[in-house]
């Protein structure tokens, strides 16, 4: 029988001791991120008790690095030998090579020619090779080749076992920070992160309520819950480019099916005016992906929260300076 971290044992949910297994492995590798309470409240029509859980503060920037450690922690020395691969709009990308970097094993990744300068540098400073890709859906197939060629072990984005067990183990953090919570507010892209805070919260407090945001133009998921079934989108259009996936994947969408409540959708504006009112009153400077949460509470969530005791998961920041300045003008 494959031990419950196995990325082959596709069909098993996690269990609570699979988060908690998972957790002492990386334990020693990440951070447990802190929770901060949003004192202000004007911003909602009804008053309720916001925390915010700043993964932003994680290594590498965001909570992708979970997933690729906890992956290349499943890869024996022999398959670790010719190196990993994957592809990225960036921030997993970023955490690969990191993580990579401190397996001892080396990283090609393949991100499109859109992504930002930063990213690809942060890539490039843990040791990756870089290769760029026209867009996303190119950047699969290139990923394959060299997966193929030079039998490096491809890490998946977002999909996996290996993956969600490992963002799961935010859903454990959280609920040992915040107790009796009603509402968790995650972002999603490919559903990595979201199936695996989603499953975790929910087998400890199977009351509260999970919601799922994403964006408007990346809305692999909302379509794949209306279907019953993962799609796959024929052009991505959003500058949350860590959440623009063009399409799910089973694992992950079957967690998201089964453990998420409700999925709703922002705009560009709205993560924008998220992203400003995170530094104006939180003095957090996030992406846009990691503003997709605030800007759900503070959009088609505003009226969901009265009196209730809500967590916004910021998922990261990787960006430069003046790509930030220019979304955060009005």
């Amino acid at each position: 029988m494959s031990p419950p971290n196995n990325p082959q044992n596709q069909q098993n949910f996690p269990t609570l001791e699979d988060f908690r297994k998972t957790r002492a492995l990386l334990s020693p590798m990440v951070h447990q991120t802190p929770v901060w309470k949003w004192v202000r409240e004007n911003r909602l029509n009804e008053p309720a008790e916001v925390y915010l859980k700043l993964e932003l503060f994680q290594k590498t920037g965001t909570f992708k690095v979970r997933g690729a450690l906890n992956s290349l922690a499943q890869l024996s020395p022999d398959q670790l030998k010719p190196g990993v691969t994957t592809f990225s709009g960036g921030n997993h990308a970023i955490a690969l090579s990191y993580a990579a970097q401190k397996f001892g094993a080396s990283a090609k990744v393949v991100m499109p020619k859109s992504s930002n300068l930063t990213r690809k540098q942060l890539a490039q400073k843990y040791g990756a090779e870089v290769v760029l890709a026209q867009n996303i859906h190119e950047a699969f197939t290139l990923v394959k080749k060299i997966e193929q060629k030079e039998g490096r072990a491809f890490i998946h984005p977002f999909e996996g076992p290996s993956i969600s067990f490992a963002t799961g183990t935010i859903g454990l953090e959280l609920c040992e920070q915040i107790s009796n919570l009603d509402a968790v507010v995650v972002p999603i892209g490919g559903g990595g992160l979201c199936s695996g805070i989603a499953t975790a919260v929910k087998l400890l407090q199977p009351s509260c309520k999970i919601y799922g945001i994403e964006p408007q133009g990346a809305n692999s998921m909302q379509l794949s819950l209306r279907r019953g079934a993962p799609v796959q989108l024929k052009k991505v259009e959003t500058i949350a480019d860590s959440l623009g996936s063009p399409s799910t994947a089973p694992y992950s969408f079957s967690l998201c099916r089964k453990y998420v409540d409700r999925v709703v959708i922002v705009n560009d504006e709205d993560m924008k005016n998220a992203m400003r009112v995170l530094f104006s009153e939180m003095k957090l400077a996030v992406e846009p992906a990691g503003a997709a949460s605030t800007a759900g509470l503070l959009g088609p969530l505003k009226n969901q929260f009265k009196g209730q005791k809500v967590a916004l998961i910021i998922s990261g920041s990787n960006m430069d300076n003046l790509t930030y300045s220019r979304w955060l003008l009005p």
